[in-house]
């Protein structure tokens, strides 16, 4: 290993260890980016250790700052997010719950199977994992205890079903993923719309199984029986939803539009979805426009820092380091690709989503290009690795969102025990589509008939 490359090693340490101290992401980016600039010019001028980086080479940082945001995809990223918020308001999940309750309660784990089609639609429409899991946490958590369900149950599918917005489609991590690894965000969206959908209908299967195996867990609700009237109103609740699904993903699968002219589709149509059922009004998108401002410049902070220790990190090597190790494990090419998903697994205990996606996807994707993998394929692998970030202590997300909101009695002991069967669910998903490769590649394979 050269001087630089320790320098590189160590850039990469000092970063899993400063993400510890809960300074935001983008200033722990950048600080180590001007830290190790800093070090790699002193080390060469007073310890004759050669590097490529030098301060004439950190003015190609404002060159790729730039490209980031000239980047036209990347425009998708605030569209979508306004989209999301706006539709956490309009009052479709509360429709959608009244309906589905009535339709599936008399099933035992009815409620719950309930609260993850609800889920599934949301994660197809709105995208945000934090929105997704409050929603959810506030309408269906309540209902399920107030029916005798297990807490360890009706905890665990509200985080689970929650994170499915982070890989079903439109998604802000996929799309921050195909900018990261220069990919078509259309292929990534259609890549991963199967393997979402896949891991809804094994969280319903399991519900089923539950239900029928321990119907105390999950017992069956009495319930009005389905008329006319009651189907015509989850029919009016489901419509909107679906249409607007459509919308997005079918402009893009059918090339009408691209997925940046499908995020101003999505966002429109929200807008007309609040402003038809009579939530659209001043405080409204007010709150809207600042939550998605806030998101937005969180993201893009991130990312800019990432585009600053990235480049720094490769001028002393770190890519062509990190790819000798994994080229030179003791395996064949399938057991590398495993040995970078159980790692990626096993970092999502400490490491959030974007830390994850802007530091380690572009390290690692390059490692497979070489062993001439499908970068759909093993992006979507990625995607459900980190998906499972959001579920494992004792950073997940999604924990301590269920957390803030839930009723007495549901503390976190109760929801970390709730989500170790939904973690072992997506980890047989992932199992799923490594050997069934057509999961994930199909479909964006006959998109391409289509344009």
């Amino acid at each position: 290993m050269t001087g630089a490359e320790a320098l590189a090693l160590t850039m990469i340490v000092g970063f899993i260890v400063l993400v510890f101290t809960g300074y935001p992401i983008a200033w722990i980016l950048g600080g180590l980016a001007i830290v190790f600039t800093a070090l790699a010019i002193i080390f060469e001028v007073d310890f004759a250790i050669p590097t490529s980086v030098d301060w004439f080479y950190t003015s190609m940082t404002v060159d790729r700052i730039w490209d980031v945001m000239e980047n036209w995809v990347m425009v998708a990223l605030p569209m979508f997010i306004f989209m999301g918020v706006l539709l956490d308001r309009s009052g479709i999940a509360r429709s959608l719950l009244t309906g589905f309750a009535r339709l599936l309660g008399p099933v035992r784990g009815g409620l719950a199977i309930t609260v993850t089609i609800i889920g599934v639609l949301l994660a197809a429409s709105t995208g945000i994992i934090g929105a997704s899991v409050v929603l959810l946490g506030l309408l269906g958590l309540p209902v399920m205890l107030e029916n005798r369900y297990d807490k360890h149950l009706a905890s665990g599918t509200v985080c689970a079903v929650g994170t499915l917005g982070i890989l079903i489609p439109p998604s802000i991590m996929l799309v921050v993923m195909a900018d990261r690894m220069a990919m078509s965000v259309g292929d990534l969206f259609l890549g991963a719309l199967f393997p979402g959908m896949l891991l809804g209908g094994l969280y319903i299967v399991y519900l089923l199984g539950v239900g029928w195996l321990k119907p105390d867990n999950a017992p069956a609700v009495p319930s009005e029986p389905m008329d006319l009237r009651a189907a015509w109103e989850l029919f009016l609740a489901v419509v909107p939803a679906a249409l607007l699904i459509l919308a997005v993903l079918g402009s893009i699968f059918f090339g009408l539009a691209t997925p940046t002219e499908a995020a101003g589709v999505g966002a429109a149509g929200a807008l007309l979805l609040a402003a038809v059922k009579g939530s659209l009004n001043r405080k409204v998108m007010a709150e809207v426009v600042e939550e998605t401002s806030r998101t937005t410049a969180f993201i893009f902070a991130a990312i800019l820092g990432a585009v600053c220790f990235t480049l720094v990190l490769r001028g002393l090597g770190g890519d062509e380091l990190i790819e000798r190790a994994l080229l030179g494990l003791p395996f064949g090419p399938t057991g590398i690709v495993i040995c970078i998903l159980i790692a990626t697994f096993l970092l999502g205990f400490f490491l959030d989503w974007l830390e994850l996606t802007l530091i380690i996807l572009p390290l690692v994707g390059p490692v497979v290009a070489a062993l001439e993998f499908d970068p759909v394929w093993f992006t979507v692998m990625f995607a459900v690795c980190l998906q499972t970030s959001f579920l494992t202590p004792p950073v997940g997300g999604a924990l301590f969102y269920l957390r803030g909101i839930a009723p007495p009695g549901v503390d976190l002991e109760v929801i970390y025990k709730g989500v170790v069967p939904f973690i072992v669910i997506q980890l047989v998903g992932l199992a799923i589509i490594f050997n069934w490769e057509a999961l994930a590649t199909w479909l964006p394979a006959q998109a391409y008939g289509f344009r």
